[in-house]
């Protein structure tokens, strides 16, 4: 028995984690098509059309709108015979793969990590505490008069000013973000005070050079820890005691700038679905959705009573088109015995 079914417009990517021939997890499958996982190894998935791609369509062919997994659970799945006959090679897809730029919508409602909504405000703790300009002054340091500060704590730092205005905060973290240290011997010193200090310090080194943001962050936290000695830092610090939008290697705009807005976080509901990486010998490679029209055929190796009986029940079924994989559109256009 020969079907054959013709398709378009099939996307032969997929956005959620986990699988669709399995069971949902407690709270759903993740979307990973956003352009932060995206950039996470492996969440750029293509796919093609597979044995379950085609079991799939048998059964939705026949009226069984049950999720895959859940047909082959019932005791009475009518193609438990033909799955176990059923090969690769009896499944010739013949595609035409195109690549398009195309807008994705999340409809899970993630926050984009670098804006906010509302009017900034200026009378948060984190600016007007007797002990604020103390607390900031720290990102206003240079390199190695940082370094001394971690490394004595009576170091004198009361010469730099901070401007206690919440954009100027977030610019100074995002300039520091570019910057970096030399590995000096200060340096090493307070990457492994800090290591044995905070357990989630890692900086990146290359070429004998740190990332200077994990040192500025984490030295946030000490001057953080000892301010305590001294006023009450409940006020400023966060639910669980830390900082807002600041760990000890780095920060999130979001998370930040929510103290200081009146305003709740920016809801995303969609992004370019597209992936930007650095391959070795290639160069920066580009990978954008993937399309595919063509022809499916699928080759059942079947007693011809039973070929007979799958075309009539297809037949009652009545039908007319479906979605092969992702979206797209599809039609049984033969059916041969």
């Amino acid at each position: 028995m020969k079907i054959t079914i013709e398709y378009e417009a099939s996307w032969r990517n997929s956005f959620l984690d986990g699988s669709n021939n399995e069971p949902l997890p407690k709270g759903g499958r993740n979307f990973v098509g956003s352009m932060t996982t995206l950039k996470q190894a492996g969440n750029f998935m293509q796919h093609s059309i597979t044995k379950n791609t085609v079991m799939g369509v048998l059964n939705r062919l026949i009226g069984d709108q049950q999720k895959l997994y859940q047909a082959r659970l019932q005791p009475n799945y009518y193609f438990a015979d033909i799955e176990t006959v059923l090969q690769d090679t009896d499944i010739v897809d013949k595609p035409l793969i195109t690549n398009e730029m195309a807008y994705i919508r999340n409809v899970s409602g993630s926050t984009d990590q670098n804006t906010f909504t509302g009017l900034i405000k200026t009378n948060d703790p984190w600016l007007t505490s007797s002990f604020s300009e103390d607390f900031w002054r720290v990102l206003w340091l240079e390199g190695e008069d940082l370094l001394k500060f971690i490394l004595n704590k009576n170091y004198d730092i009361s010469s730099h000013k901070p401007i206690l205005e919440p954009l100027a905060i977030l610019s100074k973290l995002e300039d520091i973000k570019k910057a970096k240290l030399p590995n000096t011997e200060n340096a090493t010193t307070a990457k492994l005070y800090f290591s044995s200090k905070y357990p989630n310090f890692s900086p990146k080194e290359k070429n004998s050079i740190y990332e200077a943001l994990p040192f500025y962050c984490s030295a946030l936290y000490l001057q953080l820890e000892r301010l305590s000695n001294i006023f009450d830092t409940s006020e400023i610090r966060a639910a669980r005691g830390g900082l807002t939008g600041i760990s000890h290697n780095g920060f999130t705009p979001k998370n930040l700038m929510e103290r200081f807005t009146t305003g709740k976080q920016k809801l995303v509901w969609g992004n370019p679905y597209i992936l930007k990486e650095k391959k070795k010998g290639e160069g920066e490679v580009t990978s954008i959705l993937s399309k595919a029209s063509g022809t499916l055929e699928i080759n059942l190796d079947i007693s011809k009573e039973k070929a007979k009986e799958l075309a009539t029940l297809i037949d009652n079924a009545g039908v007319s088109a479906f979605y092969l994989g992702k979206k797209g559109l599809a039609y049984v256009k033969d059916i041969r015995i």
